[in-house]
């Protein structure tokens, strides 16, 4: 038990920015960038295939993305509404029959997104504080 809680030296994090934030876009494993992310559309799965490293290791760890989709979901909503309050001369009705579908299809698209780099900001998070489960690669 005590190799499991075993300190290592981390790697200075923005150093592993870049790449890890590519595999998310990627929807690859933020440690090795070679497992995958997600079992079908936005079904994470338990686990790294290559690698072992575990993407939901309690409840709630995908909190996180909810509040980043949400974020920009409602960004995105704002955005769809001032384009087409101010750029269109269409009724509300109009407005909103264009605007609701546009905003759904956006959120329900990138949910996946979200999710992916959650992962890589908790596994960002998680090196930086020197777990043993994660380990740059």
């Amino acid at each position: 038990m005590l190799r499991l809680q075993q300190r290592w030296n981390a790697p200075d994090v923005r150093l592993l920015l870049r790449p890890c934030l590519g595999r998310a876009l990627r929807h690859a494993c933020p440690q090795c960038g070679r497992g995958r992310l997600f079992e079908r559309w936005a079904r994470l799965r338990e686990r790294c295939e290559h690698c072992g490293l575990v993407y939901r290791r309690e409840d709630g760890a995908e909190l996180g993305s909810m509040y980043l989709g949400a974020t920009v979901s409602q960004s995105f909503a704002a955005l769809v509404c001032f384009a087409l309050y101010f750029l269109t001369d269409w009724s509300q009705g109009l407005s909103l029959a264009v605007g609701v579908p546009v905003v759904v299809a956006f959120c329900y698209a990138s949910l996946p997104l979200s999710m992916a780099l959650w992962t890589a900001v908790d596994y960002l998070t998680d090196v930086s504080n020197r777990e043993w489960w994660a380990r740059p690669r």
